[in-house]
Formats: structure tokens, C-alpha cells, sequence
């Protein structure tokens, strides 16, 4: 994947990777998340805006909410693994704050937070607390800053100013090999002003070379880091397939299903004769 990454810029071809928003998509399925590494996703989001049977959404750390897990269950860090020995990049955004500890202590290999920014700037539970920041660096991973305005201000105006502050704060804490651009522009309804649209990105970059960015380190937030951490993620694929891991065949508990709220697909689990 990463060599047609690669050849598509080389070339100047336009090129997407797909992924899957939700691990609620697989079903509590191993045999699904595989499938849907053949059919091509290449990175999956444990939750969307709401729990599985497996882990806790970002709404668990709002004021007032219960953990549903209580960060990953022992079902969810095999998911983990598994998305490991497949060559799947783990994505954070969404995911409540002990989720995330939990699954950078679980996984062997960086993840990614697709579409986050800096709980410190905004203290939405959709932003990146400064300890798991630390944590993420010291794992290799990456927070790729979205520009949803509710995320980046609290509000629903900012301004591109406004996401610098938020990319050079996790630079500060993480380092500029751990950040990336992570807009969202396919998902939201506001926008910074200055930031409206991918063409604004130059007006971004020229900001950042303004206040001490070298080239080097805006090609490193373009796309670098990211081709680093899927590097690394094809790597410990790689090294896990030589030491003969066989895929996870496991099953999630009846009891990790049954009487928990979360979102799942409605579909009835085949009792065994």
C-alpha cells in the first residue's frame, strides 16, 4: 500500500485511502474486519459517536456520563491485535480518553488520530488530552488536527490563526513528527475562516513558514508523518506474519453484548444447536 502511496505522488495522481468510521461496522467480528481489509479499508476508527459492546466513545468523558467500558475490554485490545498483524492502521479520533491509553499500550504498532485536535486549546472530549499527546509521541503515532470549528474554538467561527495555535501546541508536546492535517472537509457543515477548502492549504503552510516552520517540517504535516506511522504499521505486519501469527479467531463474551447500550448492527447472534 505504501509503494502505491508513493507512486501516486510520484506521479501526481490523486489517490484515497479508505477507512472505516465506526468499529460498530464490523459486527463484534473478527472475520468481518478482515474482510473489509481485503475489500481495501486500511484504517478503521474504533467508535464513531457512540460506544460498541467493546469500547468507550468520547461521550464518556463528558460531564454526567458512565463509562460503558471503562476504555477497551479485553475483546477490543484483540482487535487491536488483530488490525496489528493485518496491516491496519488503529484510529483514536472519537474515543474516549481511556480507550486511547489503551489501545496505544495495547497495539505494537503507531496509531493515528485521523481528525482531533488539542483538548488544552478546546476542551471537547473530540480533542487530545495533553498526557495521552505524550503518550502518543513516546509510541510514534500521530494526530492528524481537524478544522471543525466546535473542535478548534468551541465555537462555531475560528479562523486559521486559530488552527496554528492548535497545530504548534501539539508540535510543543508531541513534536513535529507527530502531527499531521486531519480538516474533515467530507463531514462538516463549518469551516475556519481562511480554511474553507483544501486550496486554502498554501495560506496555512505560508503561515506556519512565517512563524519558524522549516520546509521540512511543513512536508512532514502534509504527509510525511503519515507515510512514517503506515511505515511502521506495514512493518509490525510485516515482522508478525514471520513469526507465523495466525489470525485471531476469538469471540466477543454474550455478556459484553447483552443489556449494554452501544450502536451495533441489529443482527440476531446464531444461537448454537
Amino acid at each position: 500500500m505504501i509503494s502505491g502511496i508513493e507512486r501516486a505522488h510520484k506521479e501526481g495522481r490523486l489517490a484515497s485511502l479508505i477507512g472505516v468510521e465506526g468499529g460498530h461496522a464490523i459486527g463484534t467480528s473478527l472475520a468481518v474486519l478482515r474482510m473489509l481489509y481485503e475489500l481495501g479499508a486500511r484504517y478503521l476508527t474504533l467508535t464513531h459517536t457512540c460506544h460498541t459492546p467493546w469500547a468507550d466513545c468520547s461521550t464518556a468523558d463528558e460531564p454526567g456520563q458512565v463509562p460503558h467500558v471503562g476504555g477497551l475490554s479485553n475483546f477490543g485490545k484483540s482487535i487491536v491485535l488483530e488490525m496489528n498483524r493485518l496491516g491496519m492502521m488503529v484510529d483514536l479520533s472519537h474515543v474516549s480518553v481511556p480507550t486511547m491509553l489503551d489501545a496505544m499500550a495495547s497495539s505494537k504498532a503507531p496509531v493515528i488520530f485521523s481528525h482531533s485536535s488539542a483538548h488544552a486549546l478546546c476542551n471537547s472530549s473530540r480533542n487530545v488530552p495533553d498526557h495521552a499527546l505524550k503518550h502518543l509521541a513516546r509510541t510514534g503515532g500521530i494526530v492528524m488536527v481537524s478544522f471543525y470549528p466546535p473542535f478548534i474554538s468551541c465555537s462555531e467561527t475560528s479562523t486559521l490563526e486559530d488552527v496554528v495555535a492548535h497545530i504548534n501546541h501539539i508540535r510543543k508536546v508531541a513534536g513535529v513528527d507527530h502531527i499531521g492535517i486531519g480538516a474533515g472537509y467530507d463531514g462538516i457543515n463549518l469551516t475556519p475562516a481562511g480554511l474553507e477548502d483544501v486550496s486554502k492549504y498554501p495560506e496555512l503552510f505560508a503561515e506556519l513558514l512565517v512563524r519558524g516552520w522549516s520546509e521540512r517540517d511543513i512536508q512532514k504535516l502534509a504527509g510525511l508523518n503519515l507515510i512514517r506511522v503506515f511505515k511502521a504499521v506495514e512493518q509490525v505486519r510485516d515482522r508478525m506474519a514471520a513469526a507465523g501469527m495466525e489470525p485471531l479467531e476469538e469471540e466477543i463474551p454474550s455478556e459484553d453484548i447483552l443489556g449494554r447500550n452501544h450502536c451495533r448492527y441489529n443482527v440476531r447472534r446464531l444461537a448454537v444447536p
